[in-house]
């Protein structure tokens, strides 16, 4: 019986050792929330808000999770302002606005953007508001400016109402031109946190329920999240990097200049050809902007002045002229807010130094005119020569070291000093030099 006994242990070990380990099966991986993020650096315009539209395109496409804009803008144009606004608002995901980062803003124009998020974040040491719109500037006369503040400070109640933050704060940043830091917004509820950095903010905002502006309750999961920037079109990029009026300006100027330097000198072809290329690439640059024609006028001026200036000697009163005329033309050519306008040191600094070109050119052009013809028929008038064998009243001199049949007005001996006093056909009319 023990040795049954013992058999049947021995059998059952050496059973239990030969099974294989049962596999187990592994854990489900838990997809990485993504982020599309897309900055908003620099004036607001006409191009931001295509690339906010694409941008919202492409989270929708690749399923992310948070749409991130990045703010840090002076301001901008108040209709592309709006324009945003209705792209984020109908946004099929949440969208977090950021001011980063640490010294950027979110002035005028870029306040609204703020508050139009699902959330509004700041990172250390940025501020935002003062959003008094100044549409036209000085120009808006009491009436209209009273209008233009409560349309805008109503966008602004409607927006701040909806995510729950402080509208009377966000009116006067309208009406009164206030300004926050990032702790002053925090405090008084204009943004919901100040992060120090993007996994920050992800962190934060982890587990929190918003209300999307239609009402609906929804909680973001983007702990961890990749960030992935937004691919730009190509006509994007190119507009963006110019559709600064003061850069389109320098552009348009010198595109003008090298024109003008074709038209100058015909044959040089390169100058032409550059000056062309810059040229439109600044109007499409400055057509995005709202245009003032008065503007256009007095640059159209300018240029008329400058080419006047080679016509005619005014002693530089032209040029001096088409100066003051570019530089009030620049300031006044962009009709919009002062973020939007080309600065004052910019209108300067371009139209005197290509005011001391062009004038360089004219007085080139000036001093050709008047020094003496060198070639062709004209050019021989006024040449002496010697004679090669008398004049009676035909015969042959020697003129600029090349030999020519000449008729004199009198016989004149071989060896004599002649000068040439005109042409017929290709024979020279001289005179005997006394």
């Amino acid at each position: 019986m023990r040795w049954r006994s013992t058999a049947f242990i021995a059998l059952a070990l050496f059973t239990a050792a030969g099974q294989a380990p049962v596999p187990q099966s592994p854990a489900p991986q838990v997809p990485v929330p993504q982020v599309i993020a897309v900055p908003v650096d620099g004036v607001v315009h006409p191009i931001t808000v295509e690339i906010i539209n694409h941008a919202i395109e492409q989270a929708q496409a690749e399923h992310a999770v948070v749409l991130l804009i990045r703010l840090n803008t002076p301001g901008g144009l108040l209709d592309a302002t709006r324009q945003i606004i209705q792209q984020l608002s109908a946004a099929p995901i949440p969208v977090v606005t950021y001011v980063t980062p640490s010294g950027a803003r979110a002035a005028s124009a870029g306040f609204f953007l703020l508050e139009a998020g699902d959330v509004a974040a700041m990172s250390p040491g940025t501020n935002t508001g003062a959003a008094s719109p100044v549409l036209i500037g000085q120009q808006m006369d009491p009436v209209m400016r009273e209008k233009v503040e409560n349309d805008a400070a109503a966008l602004l109640r409607s927006m701040t109402s909806r995510r729950g933050r402080n509208t009377q704060l966000a009116e006067d940043a309208v009406r009164k031109a206030k300004a926050f830091t990032e702790k002053e917004a925090l405090d008084q509820k204009l943004i919901d946190l100040i992060a120090s950095d993007e996994q920050q903010l992800f962190k934060d905002l982890d587990g929190r329920e918003i209300t999307r502006w239609d009402g609906r309750k929804q909680v973001l999961h983007v702990a961890g999240a990749t960030v992935t920037e937004v691919r730009r079109t190509v006509r994007e990029r190119l507009i963006g990097a110019i559709a600064d009026p003061n850069i389109g300006f320098i552009l348009l100027v010198l595109g003008a200049l090298g024109v003008y330097v074709e038209f100058s000198s015909p044959g040089l072809i390169f100058p032409g050809v550059a000056g062309a290329i810059l040229v439109l690439l600044a109007l499409s640059a400055l057509t995005i902007l709202p245009i003032n024609w008065v503007g256009v006028a007095l640059l159209v001026l300018a240029v008329t002045l400058f080419v006047l200036e080679a016509k005619f000697a005014s002693h530089g009163i032209l040029g001096i002229g088409a100066t003051v005329s570019m530089v009030l033309g620049a300031m006044l050519l962009i009709n919009g807010p002062p973020e939007v306008r080309i600065h004052f040191t910019t209108a300067v600094a371009v139209a005197v130094p290509f005011a001391a070109i062009t004038m360089f050119l004219v007085s080139i052009v000036i001093q050709a005119r008047r020094n003496k013809v060198l070639t062709g028929a004209s050019g021989m008038i006024g040449e002496e020569g010697i004679t090669r064998t008398g004049l009676e009243p035909e015969g042959q001199v020697l003129v600029r070291g090349e030999i020519w049949d000449a008729v004199a007005s009198a016989n004149v001996p071989a060896g004599a000093r002649v000068r040439v006093k005109g042409m017929a056909g290709l024979k020279l009319l001289v005179e005997p030099i006394a």
